[in-house]
């Protein structure tokens, strides 16, 4: 039973050991400012199919013991990892386990935004793209923790508010929800907030252009710029100029 508790953990080391070991030279990619995370975020630039093709072989060489319990014993020894790469390789890991998912995951991964273990946009991303949202789709009535969400201190669980709700809106799902959020969102200082905020805002546009169009003339002095460049890009050219235009005495 001790073995079976500490395997997660001798496999989380074994895995960073393994990630160290193929680092390469960033080149002129200067990832610090494309990533834009806390001053020690690390990275050693392995390759993104590089660290899926690992999580798919951690996860075939323990399908017979683990669950999404063992999973996320795992991530939770990787994520606080000031390496990039090692806090991808977790995320894919407990991706590969989303049959299993239940509300009670959900903590857990705040607790991650919250401590600043994700520490930069695409760690956070790919928490909500792989975790969160997914997580709400199946369950829905999670969905309005988001509301609290927003209005957290931490820039990292502010942003996952928008973009947890990113796969619902797209598929036309939670949009009253996914409004309110992004209104709540519009008068936060940070830019990463105002983008996610855009992105979310745009993938609600896809099933109902309508709405969003009238949302955004009638929030026009609320919006950020930024947000609303995000937001209209799949409209057509004119209609976006139109856009612009009709907000930009509103809005600096």
């Amino acid at each position: 039973m001790a073995d079976e508790a500490a395997a997660p953990a001798a496999a989380a080391r074994q895995a960073e050991r393994a990630l160290a070991a193929m680092a390469r030279p960033a080149g002129e990619f200067d990832a610090s400012r494309y990533f834009r995370g806390t001053p020690d975020l690390g990275f050693y630039n392995v390759r993104t199919a590089t660290i899926r093709a690992m999580a798919r072989s951690i996860v075939h060489e323990h399908r017979e013991r683990w669950t999404v319990d063992e999973a996320m014993a795992f991530a939770g020894a990787l994520v606080p990892n000031r390496y990039i790469d090692v806090k991808g390789l977790a995320i894919e890991v407990v991706a590969r386990y989303r049959r299993q998912f239940t509300p009670r995951l959900l903590p857990a991964w705040k607790r991650w935004l919250a401590a600043g273990h994700a520490s930069n946009w695409a760690t956070t991303d790919a928490i909500c793209g792989l975790l969160i949202g997914p997580l709400l789709l199946a369950h829905p009535r999670l969905a309005p923790q988001m509301r609290a969400w927003a209005r957290h201190r931490a820039l990292w669980v502010r942003r996952a508010a928008a973009v947890a709700l990113v796969p619902s809106a797209r598929r036309g799902r939670l949009l009253d929800l996914a409004y309110d959020v992004a209104a709540s969102l519009h008068a936060d200082r940070e830019d990463l907030i105002h983008k996610a905020v855009g992105w979310l805002l745009r993938e609600a546009g896809k099933t109902d252009p309508v709405r969003l169009e009238r949302y955004l003339l009638d929030h026009g002095p609320a919006i950020p710029r930024t947000t609303l460049r995000y937001a209209i890009e799949r409209f057509p050219r004119p209609k976006r100029q139109a856009l612009l235009a009709a907000t930009r005495t509103r809005q600096a």
